[in-house]
């Protein structure tokens, strides 16, 4: 951990505010006629996800956190945790199921997967934009119901639930967009 002055803070940067990570989503600079330069930081703490903007006088040190990004693969997920291997080292680490959050409706064994470390230890991952997976079940179509938007609930291998279009069914591999959560359409063969 070392310290910056804020007038180096950009988008990007990591920060160690009130004893927490946070990310510079947007770091703005204003100059009153008078007076001292004002930066206003839009800020996301990297452990709850939440939000908030900070002001702050020209001038100021900020303490920059200790995080890093490390690429690993899925394992498994077992009672203690969630199993991820460094992919240059090999080493083995268990990630939290508050860590993991909601992703793990969305892991797959072996997936390559971003874990955010701080001060070594695993605070957030970063899933693939979009996965393959299999619809495992899913109420079939009905005949004659052809509206182009209609969506249904269908369960895929990883357990997770989402919508899908009507014409889907049991057994079709289907790509899902991990941020929004959604459908994204059919997977190739």
């Amino acid at each position: 951990m070392g310290s910056i002055e804020i007038s180096e803070v950009s988008k990007g940067t990591k920060l160690l505010i009130d004893n927490a990570p946070w990310n510079v989503i947007e770091a703005n600079f204003f100059k009153p006629g008078k007076g001292n330069a004002v930066y206003t930081l839009r800020v996301m703490n990297l452990i709850t996800r939440n939000t908030l903007e900070k002001t702050y006088r020209g001038g100021e040190k900020m303490e920059t956190a200790d995080i890093t990004d490390v690429e690993m693969q899925f394992l498994y997920s077992d009672t203690n945790g969630f199993v991820f291997m460094d992919t240059s080292s090999f080493e083995q680490i268990t990630v939290t199921p508050e860590a993991v959050g909601d992703d793990k409706d969305f892991l797959l064994e072996n997936m390559p997967v971003g874990v955010t470390l701080w001060n070594n230890q695993p605070i957030a991952l970063r899933l693939p934009t979009t996965i393959t997976v299999e619809v495992v079940y899913t109420e079939p179509a009905v005949k004659g119901d052809t509206q182009s938007r209609v969506m249904k609930p269908a369960k895929i291998n990883t357990g997770a639930e989402v919508k899908v279009p009507i014409f889907i069914a049991i057994g079709e591999r289907i790509i899902i967009n991990t941020q929004s959560r959604e459908y994204s359409g059919r997977a190739q063969k």
